[in-house]
């Protein structure tokens, strides 16, 4: 009996000492990819200052969920808050106490935007810029020179700590928290993109909802989300959206009713903020979208 529990008992400590080893494995790994730097020059970019401009930057920040992000008055706000998976606020991109963006050159704010780096070229966390890695050099100024016109907010948030949970979706490649390592830094991007009812405006457009509805679109757990939350929706061919006309689609991004009559969250279909979109951006996203292929959803 003595030598059975001796035996446990080593069994036990190497399995405690195993489970420390990859303990400390995570930490190590997903630290050293949380910390790469980025050394990414960028080109001079033109910052309009007329007011049509400006105004087309703030219409700009709401299609493309900063300000849902950032919180409407673009002073940050707690994103994700779990134990587990880990503590992370949005930047405060105002002028005001705790500002992330008071001291940033243009050029600090298109590594930001475009290629998720801050101005120490380390990656921002959490910072969705594969999403916006596309975005002209129009539309970007425009953003920009909106972003430089908010009021003051008066907010300090503390540094983003993710947690062993999430670090270990991180390494999985289940959450993006370093979207950074998925950006090509060196493409080129367009000094402008006409606006037209196109497969390839709405390809443009359509980038910002592959962060919620998946990179293939065919939707599924929204990563960071809390187990039971909503799922995504399949905006592929093989999703509702077979069965749908442009004058449904148009209705759900306006007005948050399905053809089926139901009536969309805001917290799950930001429809609050694609009701911006012109008829042109809608139509482009909805003729992209019916020219995928059919892709069964994860859910």
């Amino acid at each position: 009996m003595k030598k059975l529990l001796k035996w446990l008992g080593i069994l036990l400590v190497v399995i405690v000492a195993i489970g420390l080893v990859a303990v400390a494995g995570v930490y190590i790994v997903s630290g050293s990819r949380i910390n790469k730097t980025y050394d990414v020059a960028v080109k001079p970019l033109a910052i309009p200052t007329d007011a049509a401009a400006i105004e087309e930057g703030a219409r700009l920040t709401i299609i493309r969920g900063c300000n849902d992000c950032h919180d409407a008055d673009f002073g940050g706000q707690a994103l994700i808050d779990d134990p587990a998976f880990g503590t992370f606020h949005t930047a405060n991109l105002t002028s005001g106490a705790g500002s992330a963006t008071a001291q940033y050159s243009i050029e600090d704010w298109d590594r930001a935007i475009r290629h998720g780096i801050d101005p120490e070229g380390k990656g921002v966390m959490i910072m969705p810029s594969n999403e916006f890695s596309v975005l002209s050099d129009e539309q970007l100024g425009q953003i920009i020179a909106y972003l430089q016109t908010v009021p003051p907010v008066d907010r300090e948030h503390p540094e983003p700590k993710p947690g062993f949970l999430g670090r270990v979706l991180f390494l999985a490649g289940q959450v993006p928290l370093s979207p950074a390592a998925m950006i090509d830094h060196t493409a080129v991007h367009p000094a402008s993109i006409p606006p037209t009812a196109s497969v390839e405006y709405g390809a443009y457009l359509v980038t910002t909802c592959m962060g919620r509805h998946q990179p293939d679109l065919a939707g599924g757990p929204v990563p960071g989300a809390a187990p039971g939350d909503p799922l995504s929706a399949n905006l592929t061919p093989a999703g509702h959206l077979a069965n749908w006309t442009l004058e449904d689609f148009t209705n759900v991004l306006r007005n948050g009713v399905t053809p089926e009559g139901k009536a969309l969250d805001p917290a799950v279909m930001p429809w609050t903020l694609t009701q911006h979109m012109t008829d042109v951006e809608i139509e482009a996203v909805w003729l992209y979208l019916n020219s995928l292929q059919p892709v069964a959803s994860a859910q």
